[in-house]
């Protein structure tokens, strides 16, 4: 993948897709800026409802969700697009300040392929994002990359 955000990761490739769910609009747009440099097509939900009616019109290759927000928590989000045969391929990937062993298993249990805790490690959420949605293994993040707060 490319450094530049105005080209793919491979020629003629479209971008990879990730919604980032988060009520957090600090956290999206963060998220927003590091993964849009990296090449990433981006779309933002600040809560699950946003994220439902986001999923019908552009499905995404990867979902970045927060667990505590309003409406529904993201493990009940989570739990609800692994039960809808439509959207149960699309990997998640929680990224969220409960850091409780007890969260990091519910969030495996209810069908997350990974969980961040904030806050966020962005070179090491760089590369797992790259993994998850099969973007060449030799992309790097951006001078600075690391953690936030």
């Amino acid at each position: 993948m490319s450094l530049s955000p105005a080209k793919s990761e491979t020629a003629g490739a479209a971008p990879r897709k990730v919604i980032i769910v988060d009520d957090d609009r600090d956290t999206r747009e963060l998220l927003q800026f590091t993964l849009e440099g990296q090449g990433y097509e981006v779309k933002l939900a600040a809560n699950g409802l946003r994220l439902i009616s986001t999923l019908h019109v552009d499905k995404p290759d990867l979902i970045l969700l927060d667990v505590m927000m309003s409406w529904i928590d993201g493990f009940e989000l989570c739990q609800a697009i692994k039960q809808n045969s439509e959207f149960r391929d699309i990997p998640v990937v929680f990224i969220s300040g409960r850091t409780a062993q007890a969260d990091i298993d519910r969030g495996y249990q209810v069908g997350c392929v990974d969980y961040f805790t904030k806050p966020l490690d962005l070179g090491r959420l760089l590369s797992r994002v790259r993994e998850v949605t099969g973007a060449p293994p030799g992309a790097t993040p951006p001078a600075g990359a690391g953690a936030t707060g």
